[in-house]
């Protein structure tokens, strides 16, 4: 079996191939739309939530601030196309005008045209990013270069960057920025798998402490990634204890051969039957899936962080969540949202006048008789 791949592009060429091979596959970060087809990838699954999710969320908060317009920018892959194309698809039919899709090539590492122009001459003002984490820090610089981030322009980005790579004298312009991201069940307060996440930390702390960062610090797609281990293993557990291998073949038996491409794992077929069936809680929440999808039939989250200043300089700070039910809510910890130009008044989706100089000519004409 394969925990993994880490992103959409490996993953639709990694699947079939493991297919061919009769192995599973479980991503804890591959989040393309596409993935989702349990008919074209019958032995894939994934802990992570599908951008699908994302685009539902994304929607929920328009309609919360009351946008109605926006731009795209994407990078030239499955995770960008893929979410950019399921936002569009999503946006259009709920009468959000999505004014513009922007490509970001990743193997040019540039906008295709002139990012500046395409903003500013927009009628929108409200930024979408579908790109990772590198590709993102390339486009926010180019655009902070460009002077159209903050405080006339609202960038919603889906993947974390660091802050402090960027000069402090754009600090100012990076405040008010939002950060969608999927996150796990801890942190919105939902029920997850105390025991098991405790025991994990401690084998972590006792076999590789210096690693270990703490156990607010770890990554929450550490803990997904765990999840997609742990269902592999209580797949194999009960195929190992079910009836139909109470025999003298072992439950975990191959057709072997000298080239390692043609082994086989013969019980291929039981084992997915079971990872279909599969429902547990994990230390990400709960983790079930079923015949019709590889995604998770539960437990997908997402928080909204939002840039603010600070002594020690910018952070990303928690300001609502998604739990799946429908609508953003506020943080236990109740952190006001910053918007762009240091305003506490959310930001509108239209281009306005604010600091544009006019030239309004009267002309005479004679009255009318």
């Amino acid at each position: 079996s394969i925990v993994g791949p880490e992103y959409s592009r490996e993953t639709l060429l990694i699947s079939p191939l493991c297919r061919k091979l009769n192995l599973p596959v479980i991503s804890y970060s591959a989040t393309d739309p596409d993935l989702s087809d349990a008919t074209t990838y019958p032995n894939f699954y994934r802990t992570v939530p599908s951008d699908d999710i994302m685009a539902l969320a994304l929607l929920k908060l328009f309609n919360r601030f009351n946008w109605t317009s926006c731009l795209i920018i994407y990078q030239n892959d499955a995770f960008g196309s893929g979410g950019a194309k399921v936002t569009n698809d999503l946006f259009n039919a709920s009468n959000i005008n999505v004014v513009q899709m922007i490509v970001y090539d990743i193997a040019k590492k540039g906008i295709r045209g002139d990012l500046k122009t395409y903003l500013m001459n927009s009628p929108s003002r409200i930024v979408i990013l579908w790109a990772d984490s590198i590709s993102t820090s390339s486009i926010v610089q180019n655009a902070l270069d460009s002077s159209v981030v903050g405080p006339l322009f609202t960038w919603i980005i889906t993947s974390e960057i660091l802050l402090n790579s960027f000069n402090e004298s754009y600090y100012d312009d990076l405040v008010g920025m939002l950060l969608i991201e999927p996150v796990v069940a801890s942190v919105v307060g939902a029920p997850y798998n105390t025991e098991l996440l405790n025991a994990a930390y401690n084998i972590w702390q006792t076999y590789e402490n210096e690693t270990f960062p703490g156990s607010t610090n770890v990554n929450y797609y550490a803990l997904f990634s765990f999840d997609a281990t742990w269902t592999l293993i209580k797949s194999l557990e009960e195929l190992c204890s079910s009836k139909i291998n109470n025999s003298s073949s072992s439950c975990l038996s191959f057709n072997k051969s000298s080239f390692c491409f043609n082994f086989r794992f013969n019980q291929y077929d039981s084992l997915l039957s079971i990872l279909a069936r599969t429902n547990f809680l994990g230390v990400s929440g709960f983790v079930g899936f079923s015949n019709n999808t590889t995604d998770r039939t539960n437990g997908s989250y997402y928080i909204l962080k939002n840039v603010q200043a600070s002594r020690n300089g910018l952070n990303f700070v928690s300001v609502l969540e998604y739990v799946g039910s429908g609508y953003w809510r506020v943080t236990m910890t109740q952190n006001p949202i910053l918007w762009p130009g240091n305003s506490l008044t959310p930001s509108v989706d239209r281009a306005v006048l604010r600091g544009v100089s006019l030239r309004i000519g009267i002309a005479d004409s004679a009255p009318f008789g």
